[in-house]
């Protein structure tokens, strides 16, 4: 998975992470549209590298999804 998707995801992520956690109403309004451009980023990329890889773009997007949040820890690695 290029670093370049990871990093975006990374960053869509904690944009919602950030939007959770808010309460104030003017806060929430502009973090809801950091978050949805950071996940507009994101799925242009990963539409333009499947197709630039003849890959089916969910599959793309799964693999994704589940290298950023949920990362294996190599054997030995400290936790």
């Amino acid at each position: 998975m290029p670093e370049e998707l990871i990093s975006l995801q990374q960053t869509a992520d904690e944009a919602h992470a950030q939007l959770q956690r808010l309460n104030d109403h003017e806060e929430r309004s502009h973090q809801r549209r950091v978050w949805r451009e950071a996940a507009v980023a994101v799925q242009t990329a990963v539409t333009q590298y499947a197709m630039t890889k003849r890959l089916n773009r969910y599959e793309v997007e799964e693999l994704l999804r589940r290298t950023v949040r949920h990362p294996r820890t190599p054997p030995g690695a400290a936790l």
